[in-house]
């Protein structure tokens, strides 16, 4: 039996071969040879990859599986688990990226001697990069007497070296981190540090009812991702990154013989981008993500910073979305271990700012308390009741009040405000009650007395989830002075809202934004923009609720011609409408004269003649067109067609980040797929969108044009039956294998003929689309009309 050999589904058989899963049970069934189940359930078997593949090859079935599905399925199938194989992986990657010759010299033996020799060769990176014991400024709590500061340590990772295996190799160039030569351990177990050794000052405006206490919470919320289950807070954090062990590696090893082939095809950072993003698609349940839009537009509002936190880092998405700059130091801190090894080593390979990772519940176990960042990012757990108000009652953390049992997010403003220089700014993600409740109206008063808070921006509806409420953003400034007349910025972008999975208009949101925080940090004030933004005086804001919505405080937008314009919306809709009418297809073709008409009597149609087909993969493979996957980066920022984008119909609305990766880049004519959702959608790009880069989740078919029409392809890729054949089906997602996407052998000029009317068929959809938009615009503005007064009943 093999007890540490990657396992692998019915469905994954059916990936490997080509073919559906009928197909796997009747092998079953029929062939005696084939792989006994290793695993899984009596209904979900599981199998090992191994004997499947040899027992698919001696069978001639085994079909050309691209690089990166076999790489997934092996870590998909992983005994430990997907999170220590992406672990082990992200590893193995490090290695590669920074010390190639290295792995090479470990790789070039077999795998029981790549597995005794890694831990040695990973020591290589991670002990420079991740950084031994130092004892100087920098150094993580408990590091010794000799910590003086935070900012200026050479290290990569704060690593809790005391458990980490000694290296392989053991000359004086390459000694164990924890030896007394190299210092005291970076969490010496001698000296356990308070949860916030410096006492805050107390609060100008205490009252004597509250408690100054620090409120502590568990970092496991998530903008980059976040297990909803969340393991139980330690006591002290630990390190984020420590190199397996020798006996812990060796089930990995075919895995990551795959990812360094992988990093050969693409780099090692696209690799680990890869190997993570196809993870949190095939969970997408057991994750709360963070848009990449968000994220940037959370970093920007910080603006530059040297020094940068985010205690509830997740899989690091808000310290990746961060400019870069020399000398710059990231902070990263959550309560799932294998999260905050994934967000370590995803910005170890990002980029080459000093990154340091911790395991630990934030609040509870702080793992940089004398850190003074210049910006604090953070996504926290929303409604959280066991943060840690019990045990953080006395807290010096709680500078504004001692939060309520209800109040988790106010426990987090305020950890975010006592890890900040003076003058320094946090952003963080807020459920809306948290402006309004009043269980935490004493802190938002002494909030804004005090001048720490600074702007409310209220999101639209669907920027992150949970997608159903508008969300807020807080921007705080740790007070180095009292403004003399202080005002508080109120932003409401609801108006950017998108219709269906489209989500918000993300450069309506940040032009929007960005203008009124930057206009207001000039001025201190910002003068009425009709139901968008304004300054309001903190005075105005102090009364029984201290609500802080922006919704509240801004004036509806001034309508002066309000019935002109909702005529104009009608006598627009009824255009669309006579053009829809004039496009609407017929089912099939008119009758000649020779033939008989609707209203004679016929026989009943032939059935449809059965058509030779073939497959997009065996296309591909002919040079009848090109397949490209949507990428996670670029060298320039261009507009990024997304997967929502294809799903709405509407333009490029995305961004990628900058990196060394070559993003795809759309023509016209070209087909885009994509693989998610479930949904029979296939979109020609027009000149209009051509130039857009290729976003994740989506997959470019470039035809050529003297074998294959692209409308042709596009229609024929979207039928039901087609992209249910080709789908296979996980217990929260629908995934779509577009290389078994069928299409019939046809003449050029027979496929023309289907181009053409599938052409038709996108104009009428498109159409289609604009008067809904229309309709739905006529409706709200008559409804806002008719209760605003700007439009009279009769």
């Amino acid at each position: 039996m093999h007890d540490n050999a990657t396992e692998v589904t019915a469905a994954g058989i059916a990936r490997l071969a080509g073919v559906g899963r009928a197909a796997v049970s009747n092998w079953r069934r029929r062939h005696p040879d084939f792989p006994r189940p290793v695993g899984g359930s009596e209904t979900s078997p599981s199998f090992a990859l191994a004997e499947v593949e040899s027992w698919l090859r001696a069978q001639g079935k085994l079909a050309e599986v691209p690089l990166r599905e076999r790489v997934w399925q092996q870590l998909a199938g992983h005994p430990e688990g997907p999170l220590t194989a992406l672990v082990h992986a992200g590893c193995a990657l490090l290695l590669i990226h920074e010390r190639p010759t290295v792995w090479l010299d470990a790789s070039a033996g077999s795998d029981a001697r790549l597995a005794a020799m890694l831990p040695g060769a990973l020591e290589q990176v991670l002990t420079p990069r991740f950084g031994g014991a130092s004892a100087g400024p920098g150094a993580a709590p408990g590091a010794g007497p000799g910590a003086e500061g935070v900012n200026t340590a050479p290290t990569r990772f704060a690593v809790d070296t005391a458990s980490t295996p000694s290296p392989v190799n053991t000359s004086p160039a390459a000694l164990p981190v924890n030896s007394q030569s190299a210092g005291p351990p970076v969490n010496a177990s001698s000296a356990p540090p308070p949860v916030n050794p410096v006492p805050a000052p107390p609060p100008v405006h205490a009252s004597p009812t509250v408690h100054k206490t620090t409120a502590v919470h568990s970092t496991s919320a998530v903008h980059g991702a976040t297990p909803f289950g969340r393991a139980t807070p330690s006591a002290r954090a630990t390190s984020a990154v420590r190199a397996p062990t020798g006996p812990q590696l060796l089930p990995s090893v075919p895995l990551l013989r795959g990812a360094a082939e992988l990093a050969a095809e693409m780099g090692a950072r696209q690799a680990f981008e890869f190997l993570l993003g196809r993870h949190l698609d095939a969970n997408p349940r057991q994750y709360t993500l963070t848009p990449a839009e968000l994220a940037g537009l959370m970093a920007d509002l910080a603006g530059q910073a040297r020094t940068v936190l985010d205690p509830a880092c997740g899989t690091g998405a808000l310290l990746r979305a961060v400019d870069t700059r020399p000398g710059q130091e990231l902070y990263a801190q959550d309560s799932a271990p294998d999260l905050a090894a994934l967000s370590a080593l995803r910005l170890a390979l990002h980029t080459r700012a000093a990154v340091r990772g911790a395991a630990g519940d934030s609040l509870r176990a702080d793992a940089h308390p004398e850190l003074r960042a210049d910006a604090v990012l953070c996504h926290p757990p929303f409604n959280e009741r066991n943060w840690g108000h019990d045990e953080l009652a006395y807290d010096p953390r709680w500078e504004y009040g001692f939060p309520a049992r209800t109040e988790s997010e106010l426990a987090w403003v305020q950890h975010a405000l006592a890890r900040l220089t003076d003058g320094g700014t946090a952003v963080l993600l807020m459920p809306p009650a948290a402006a309004s409740r009043r269980s935490g109206r004493r802190i938002r008063a002494d909030l804004l007395r005090r001048g720490a808070l600074r702007a409310v921006v209220a999101l639209p509806v669907g920027a992150a989830p949970p997608y159903n409420i508008p969300l807020h953003l807080w921007v705080l400034r740790r007070p180095d002075r009292t403004p003399a007349a202080p005002e508080v910025l109120l932003v409401d972008t609801g108006r950017f809202a998108g219709g269906g999975r489209g989500g918000p208009d993300w450069a309506a949101v940040r032009e929007a934004v960005l203008d009124a925080w930057r206009a207001f940090g000039r001025a201190g004030r910002l003068a009425e923009r009709p139901g968008l933004a304004r300054s309001v005086p903190v005075i105005a804001l102090l009364g029984d609720e201290v609500d802080l919505a922006p919704a509240r405080h801004l004036p509806p937008p001034a309508v002066t011609d309000g019935t002109a314009q909702l005529a104009e919306v009608r006598d627009r809709l009824g255009e669309t409408l006579r053009l829809t009418a004039g496009l609407s297809p017929a089912p099939a073709d008119q009758p000649s004269a020779d033939q008989p008409s609707a209203d004679q009597p016929s026989a009943d149609p032939a059935p449809a003649a059965r058509r030779p087909v073939t497959t997009i993969g065996e296309l591909a493979r002919g040079g009848a067109l090109v397949l490209r996957t949507g990428g996670n980066g670029g060298h320039a920022r261009v507009p990024v067609l997304t997967d929502h984008d294809i799903l709405a119909g509407t333009g490029p609305s995305g961004t990628l980040p900058e990196s060394e990766e070559e993003a795809v880049l759309t023509e016209a004519g070209d087909i885009v797929v994509p693989v998610l959702g479930g949904g029979a959608v296939a979109r020609v790009i027009d000149e209009g969108t051509a130039g857009a880069a290729l976003g994740r989740n989506l997959v470019l078919l470039r035809p050529d044009r003297t074998a294959l029409d692209p409308w042709f392809l596009a229609g024929f890729l979207r039928g039901t039956a087609n992209n249910r054949q080709a789908s296979s089906y996980a217990s929260t997602a629908t995934r779509l294998d577009v290389r078994r996407l069928q299409l019939p052998r046809l003449p050029l000029e027979e496929q023309r003929r289907y181009g053409a009317r599938f052409r038709a068929l996108d104009e009428f959809e498109r159409a289609l689309r604009h008067a809904s938009r229309l309709g739905e615009q006529l409706v709200r503005g008559m409804y806002d009309g008719l209760t605003d007064g700007t439009v009279t009943p009769g």
